[in-house]
């Protein structure tokens, strides 16, 4: 058990990193759903009723809810087979198949929509949007599922199997408990993806509420009807949000001492290992060969005339400097608020992190209508400017922050920060010396993470973006609506192209955050 003076320490925040995380954390909060609840008031209870339990959000909440329950399980279960497959038995090219396996990662979901509607015209429905979705988004709990076999001690899996177990006995009651971080945190994350996707939906002719408020502020601009839809949205969000803390519980896994770290000795497949190479290279066709292939083929039948250098030119500059001043101011200020959601062990804390989720959840639209609302009525100078669009992507892509921030700072075991204020450290050295050092690969990450969000982003741009502004997605929408596939061709292999590096930077950094820690104490806290 802990000393008393640790669990003080890790129970009463500082003020001065507490005060300023509450208030950006309900500022975050109050902006959007302070929008939605405006807009319900001003309706009218009346009519907010009437327009909620209308027969199309019936239909709406159907197809949002049947998307999330039958994808997230898909993708969980690819995620960790995957990942165990990977890590665990003698599959050939296993170093060649995890960056292969985190790669569609770089293929933005509108992207993956436009390939399967080229291949396959008729594509739409529910059965469209869990495909492209599976495809896109396995990859959120494969990489920590992964990263998380890849740390366990293989001594626990040896003596079950030296007891009779078989491997998939071993896999059942030894491994998988031990990946419910890694589950829960990328099922929630898929999830809030799952709510907040437009584009892809968008081109499947697939009807979720993120759709029809877009739609509906799009032709009509009927703000009631649209708050109507953000706040089931939002219920929908908590829903996600009490499932996964209620997993969590307040659950620790200890390793006690540093062990002897070594490689796992890897399962024979056998007979079955055929078929799983055959399986591996499946997923790789379907997640990046079919998009990667439809993109050839449409600059191909485009020519050359599709590479206007100097539209592409801008909006790559553009782009890159939106992902990474996103990336950075947000990954920034999660760090505080995964301090408080770790190392508090309070409800104040959990809640905090929460808001951001809940805020997340919201479609970018509506995040940025928010955004407008708020700056022309207090603060006309920054309305339209770059400032308000990095804003909504810190609104939206916390998350991602959040949840590899979380993990690291999980695993920076308090002994050591406790020992450094012990040997005179003051507490920002400790904090630059132990806790930044320790949980920089985390960081990293999550950096990257939101790279990727903020380079493929296109609703809440499409609003805020001051006159003149460009993204690779802007573009790449443009040409796509007006169904000019082969003008779009060049815009979807430069986000692709641009977000590859990041993506198997993420990878690597996983792989490195597991592997520095391995010889040594780790406390996972959720």
């Amino acid at each position: 058990m802990a000393p008393a003076h640790v669990l003080r320490a890790i129970r009463r925040p500082s003020v001065l990193l507490g005060t300023p995380v509450v208030v950006l954390a309900l500022a975050a909060m109050l902006v959007p759903l302070g929008y939605v609840v405006s807009e319900l008031i001003s309706a009218g209870w009346s009519s907010a009723y009437a327009l909620i339990v209308r027969p199309r959000v019936g239909d709406l909440l159907l197809n949002t809810v049947g998307l999330v329950v039958v994808t997230v399980p898909i993708c969980v279960a690819l995620g960790v087979g995957l990942a165990w497959l990977v890590e665990r038995t003698n599959v050939p090219g296993a170093p060649i198949w995890g960056p292969l396996f985190a790669a569609p990662l770089a293929v933005p979901a509108f992207v993956n929509s436009y390939a399967w509607v080229t291949v396959v015209p008729g594509l739409k429905g529910l059965t469209a949007g869990v495909l492209v979705s599976t495809l896109s988004y396995f990859p959120l709990v494969y990489l920590p599922a992964a990263a998380t076999i890849r740390r366990l001690d293989p001594a626990i899996e040896e003596s079950a199997r030296a007891l009779g177990s078989r491997p998939f006995g071993v896999f059942v009651r030894i491994v998988l408990p031990q990946l419910r971080l890694a589950i829960l945190g990328g099922g929630l994350l898929i999830g809030l993806h799952l709510l907040a996707e437009y584009g892809a939906f968008a081109m499947l002719r697939f009807d979720t509420f993120t759709t029809a408020i877009f739609e509906q502020y799009q032709s009509t601009f009927n703000g009631a009807a649209g708050s109507m839809l953000a706040s089931v949205l939002v219920l929908c969000c908590l829903l996600l949000l009490i499932a996964e803390a209620s997993g969590r519980g307040r659950a620790r896994y200890f390793r006690i001492g540093s062990g002897a770290p070594r490689p796992a000795v890897r399962i024979r497949l056998r007979y079955s290992l055929v078929p799983v190479v055959l399986g591996f290279g499946a997923v790789v066709v379907l997640s990046l060969g079919v998009p990667l292939w439809t993109i050839v083929r449409w600059l191909r039948i485009g020519g050359s005339s599709v590479w206007d250098l100097d539209a592409i030119g801008t909006a790559l500059g553009q782009t890159l400097a939106f992902a990474c001043a996103g990336a950075l101011l947000t990954t920034a200020l999660a760090f505080p608020v995964a301090w408080l959601a770790v190392r508090t062990n309070s409800i104040v804390g959990r809640v905090i992190e929460g808001s951001n989720y809940v805020t997340s959840s919201l479609p970018g639209i509506v995040t940025a209508l928010a955004l407008v609302t708020v700056t022309i009525k207090w603060f006309p100078a920054v309305y339209q400017t770059v400032l308000v669009v990095v804003v909504a992507y810190v609104l939206m892509f916390m998350p991602r922050a959040l949840v590899s921030l979380r993990s690291g700072l999980a695993q920076v075991p308090i002994g050591l920060e406790e020992s450094s204020r012990s040997l005179g450290r003051s507490n920002a050295a400790t904090f630059v010396r132990v806790t930044l050092r320790l949980t920089a690969p985390a960081a990293a990450a999550g950096a990257a993470l939101v790279f990727v969000g903020v380079a493929t982003e296109l609703t809440a741009t499409l609003l805020l973006a001051p006159t003149g502004t460009t993204t690779l997605a802007m573009g790449f929408w443009s040409a796509s609506s007006g169904l000019d596939f082969a003008a779009a061709a060049p815009y979807a292999l430069i986000m692709v192209v641009l977000t590859m590096p990041v993506t198997y930077l993420l990878f690597t950094q996983a792989t490195r955050a597991t592997g520095a820690t391995s010889s040594k104490e780790l406390v996972r806290a959720v």
